[in-house]
């Protein structure tokens, strides 16, 4: 490998792919459209596991501003909450804009060249090698490549890897990042996370009065809306900023929901205003809608000589739609399928399907299943948020798997050990939901 590695995109995922074979000694290329540090939409949440899996973060990021929270508001449809707390931090909170910087910083001291301006938009691959072309033109050519150009990933389109997300396997993340001087949540020290949060858009009584009419019919036990609405809200605090956005499943968006995504938000930061969750003003200046694939990794994350890693691949927890931490496994596992596969190209796809799929696989497929079966019925979403602080052996397991201290497949076993109802329905599922996506591929 004399001809430098290429890897398009330079967000955690590809960062983390580029800094994994420059240290191993592999020479790198690393390609963006941007120059850093760059401005990138996103929540800014990562799990505190995060420090586990890549120790070399502990130190790194001291150099940045790093909110931790142990801490968890936890909403449903109805109105009803939980508080959640963990002995030890659960979640990290940090800004994209020096994330990203920082990520990129260390694969540069590790060995890689950032190639900054560089928008792929062609992409070919042969026997022995894959051709990137620019929009202004310049080529590039490796033998093999990592892209990691994100949901909209030029790459994955040229080469048919992904013809395009069907909108149910899609969310559109709604948010602003603002100064804490401007707008601010009123207890930094806690994540604040709604499921089937009914949108609202600023200044509409009329969706206030039936978003009471429903809260009202369901606690009376009325069988009124029983499906919740496919989507979340949530407040991130930051050290300097914060978070604060809603996201739908794009399907359900399309079909339900009949407002301007900003205002959407403008209405959500008034609601939390007015139960003093929040101080402040909505920002529209720092709001920026994005999307995120919500339904699991692609059917192909690779073919031939290129892998595809973070939203490129559909790396994207499907119900709480983290993306960091899959991204930056995924990138790091694309590169190790890279080194353990100089001897023989035709085993890299393989070595990393293999590999990613036994690290994080079952993961992101319980998490579509997940998602599919607490949005159909408003009351499961209301269970889970009652349950949290009742079943305190399965909460704790849960933490303890956020903040680092098991793996998903330890807890998988014991949380479907302590409740076989809930392995069964989950199992029954996951198997409607292959025989559908199945079905919808053959026809």
């Amino acid at each position: 490998m004399t001809t430098p590695i290429l890897v398009v995109g330079a967000g955690p995922a590809g960062a983390t792919a580029a800094r994994t074979l420059a240290a191993a000694g592999v020479p790198v290329h690393l390609l963006d459209r941007s120059s850093f540090p760059r401005n990138k939409p996103c929540g800014g949440g990562i799990s505190a596991r995060v420090l586990t899996r890549f120790p070399y973060l502990g130190s790194a990021l001291t150099r940045i501003a790093t909110h931790t929270v142990a801490r968890l508001h936890l909403e449903g449809p109805d109105g009803h909450s939980t508080i959640i707390e963990s002995d030890r931090p659960a979640a990290l909170m940090i800004r994209r804009v020096e994330y990203d910087a920082l990520l990129v910083s260390l694969a540069i001291e590790a060995g890689a060249t950032l190639v900054s301006g560089v928008d792929v938009v062609q992409a070919r691959q042969d026997g022995d090698r894959v051709e990137l072309t620019a929009r202004d033109g310049r080529r590039f050519a490796a033998p093999i490549v990592v892209a990691a150009d994100g949901v909209n990933s030029v790459i994955a389109r040229r080469l048919g890897l992904n013809p395009g997300w069907p909108a149910s396997s899609i969310a559109i993340d709604m948010m602003e990042e603002t100064p804490r001087a401007l707008l601010r949540d009123v207890d930094p020290s806690t994540l604040w996370v709604a499921y089937g949060y009914e949108a609202q858009p600023e200044g509409s009584a009329e969706n206030a009065k039936r978003a009471k009419k429903n809260i009202s019919a369901i606690s009376a036990g009325s069988a009124v809306k029983r499906g919740a609405p496919e989507g979340y809200a949530y407040i991130f605090p930051k050290r300097d900023h914060v978070n604060i956005g809603i996201g739908y499943v794009l399907s359900h968006y399309r079909r339900a929901i009949d407002a301007a995504p900003y205002d959407l938000q403008s209405g959500f930061v008034s609601r939390l205003r007015e139960r003093g969750i929040v101080v402040g003003e909505s920002a529209r200046k720092n709001f920026t809608p994005f999307l995120i694939p919500v339904g699991g990794p692609l059917r192909e994350t690779g073919r031939g000589r290129v892998l595809l890693a973070g939203d490129a691949g559909g790396f994207v927890n499907g119900f709480t739609a983290e993306g960091i931490y899959y991204g930056m496994v995924s990138g790091d596992l694309a590169a190790r399928a890279i080194l353990g596969t100089r001897a023989s190209q035709g085993s890299l796809v393989r070595r990393y399907r293999r590999a990613w799929d036994y690290e994080i696989g079952a993961e992101l497929r319980d998490s579509v299943v997940i998602q599919h079966y607490l949005f159909s019925d408003r009351r499961r979403i209301a269970r889970v948020i009652s349950g949290a602080n009742r079943e305190q052996t399965i909460t704790r397991l849960i933490l303890d798997f956020a903040a680092g201290g098991r793996t998903y497949r330890d807890l998988r076993r014991q949380v479907f050990a302590r409740s076989p109802l809930l392995a069964g329905r989950l199992i029954l599922e996951r198997f409607c939901e292959k025989v559908v996506v199945d079905n919808s591929r053959r026809h």
